[in-house]
């Protein structure tokens, strides 16, 4: 440094550290003060005096919350401002009004995937591809998914007026729907598959998840099931009550499902079955995955440990904590961690946070199920056989860094392709197969979309392309249940669960022959997804 850039940071030095002796003098400040019960008054007091912008106290109390619940270091503990608060309870509750749809931001419009049986967009007539340009005169071009959430809830009763788009229709159509309740169900798909095997898709765990599974598993018993695959996958959790509900239906009476271990009153139980078990002669698959957390983790762990199901899939997402939810006066709330829980042989699935410069996990503890079987606790639930890949095949990888993040395009250039077939009637069967003039007809689809790599990539990954392909048409040509169908049939991991199931004469024939098939030792085809 030379003697004029020295000068003048000499210079600069002095006047700052003079310019911060001489605001600090201005305010007078003492270091007794700043006791401990003291220390926010006084901060606020100063932010309210002395900062360069005026902020409301509303503004700075709320900041003050969020940044001591951040400082907690615990992800599950949060403030929720009066928006995400709602959008929680209508998590867990699975009700709000509105018209009752799955709507998807396809090529820079909302569009109508699938309306909610018996809803009100069904009864209004919408239709799976329809685009809708506008919503109550407004034009919804380039609007956000939550955009046209709030466009569209609304009171009981109310009107709400769509400008529709319908493929292979010139003209467009206006509709007035009337927004009434609509519940969004837990249980999703529910099938007889092949040699008597059921299937249920649990999506999350609201009011109303046990009683839809209940009402599932008895309908597929009607229709002659031997052995059933619970699907958890994906599966976020949601409401204790309704994951302790699920595993009681399978469980008897008085075992232990969950224990819970906290400080605050009521945070110390036991949760143990309460009936006999509704089926105790059928052998049971639960299907779990990096996504299922919390409630699903709950369910696996006590089916895990009791002996009662063959968990199968990838290890889970690792939440062994329970959150309160309490009202903050604002129209909001404050979610705090009140509980950790723990299984049936004892064991906190909870994954700790590693330090990023280790490598390596540490060795997860060992438990034992009820039946001797050893079992890790302290990083989510392990499966009993491990299914499904960890990473894309190279093929399918290739495609994805070729997309990029143009994966959108790629979608809505599929949804072009099956819009088109369904408009010429060229799919007739729900049993149709993904021919190559169809693949053709994609890939000049995704040029038209600007999308530049080369046709030898595309054709690398033809099996996956196929299999998103087929669901898109089956969606829009037949609908969701055609789409759900081909889903399922196109997933390895579902295909192996059937195959165990199929076989087994009992719950513990089906453990033995998971056992014979060696944990960590099956690992299924890429680009399948996962069937949800």
């Amino acid at each position: 440094m030379n003697a004029r850039a020295l000068a003048v940071a000499t210079a600069l030095g002095t006047s700052l550290v003079g310019g911060g002796w001489v605001i600090s003098r201005g305010l007078n400040v003492r270091e007794a003060d700043f006791s401990s019960a003291r220390l926010f008054d006084a901060v606020l007091g100063h932010i309210r005096q002395f900062y360069v912008d005026s902020i409301a106290d509303s503004t700075l109390f709320e900041h003050a919350t969020v940044g001591m619940l951040r400082e907690l270091k615990d992800p599950y503990t949060m403030y929720l401002p009066p928006n995400r608060l709602r959008r929680l309870t209508e998590q867990v509750t699975g009700n709000y009004f509105g018209i009752g749809a799955q709507i998807q931001r396809r090529d820079d419009y909302p569009m109508i995937i699938a309306p909610f049986p018996g809803s009100p967009a069904e009864r209004a007539g919408l239709h799976t591809g329809d685009r809708v340009v506008e919503i109550d005169g407004v034009k919804t071009k380039g609007w956000m998914n939550d955009e046209v959430t709030k466009a569209l809830r609304g009171p009981p009763e109310s009107e709400v007026t769509l400008v529709i788009e319908r493929p292979g229709d010139p003209q467009r159509m206006t509709l007035k729907v009337k927004r009434s309740g609509v519940h969004r169900r837990a249980v999703g798909r529910t099938a007889l598959l092949a040699r008597g095997v059921g299937y249920v898709d649990v999506n999350i765990f609201n009011d109303s998840t046990a009683r839809e599974l209940r009402q599932a598993v008895d309908s597929l018993q009607v229709a002659g099931m031997r052995a059933l695959i619970m699907d958890l996958r994906g599966n976020p959790g949601g409401v204790l009550t309704q994951g302790v509900g699920v595993a009681d239906m399978f469980l008897d009476s008085a075992q232990l499902i969950v224990s819970m271990r906290g400080r605050g009153p009521g945070a110390n139980e036991q949760f143990r079955d309460a009936t006999r078990q509704a089926w105790p002669n059928l052998p049971l698959v639960v299907l779990v995955d990096g996504g299922s957390a919390s409630a699903s983790e709950i369910v696996a762990g006590a089916l895990q440990d009791h002996d009662r199901a063959l968990v199968m899939g990838r290890t889970t997402f690792g939440k062994g904590s329970a959150q309160g939810v309490f009202p903050a006066g604002t129209g909001g709330g404050v979610r705090i961690t009140t509980a950790r829980w723990f299984t049936p042989a004892g064991r906190s699935i909870d994954r700790p946070h590693r330090d990023p410069g280790i490598e390596e996990d540490a060795p997860l503890d060992s438990f034992r199920t009820e039946h001797g079987r050893k079992v890790a606790g302290g990083g989510g639930i392990e499966p009993d056989v491990q299914a499904g890949d960890t990473t894309l095949a190279p093929g399918d990888q290739a495609l994805e860094d070729a997309l990029g993040s143009r994966v959108i395009d790629f979608r809505d250039a599929m949804v072009d392709v099956a819009i088109a077939l369904r408009s010429r009637g060229a799919v007739r069967s729900r049993d149709f197969v993904v021919t190559p003039q169809m693949l053709d007809e994609l890939w000049v689809a995704m040029r038209g979309r600007g999308l530049r790599f080369p046709r030898s990539t595309f054709d690398g990954a033809s099996p996956l392309v196929s299999s998103l392909l087929a669901r898109e048409i089956a969606r829009f040509a037949f609908g969701a249940e055609a789409e759900a169908e081909r889903a399922i049939a196109d997933d390895p991991v579902i295909q192996e669960a059937v195959r165990l199931a199929a076989e087994a004469k009992s719950p513990a024939d089906l453990l033995a022959r998971g056992k014979s098939e060696g944990t960590g030792t099956r690992h299924q085809a890429s680009g399948s997804g996962s069937g949800r």
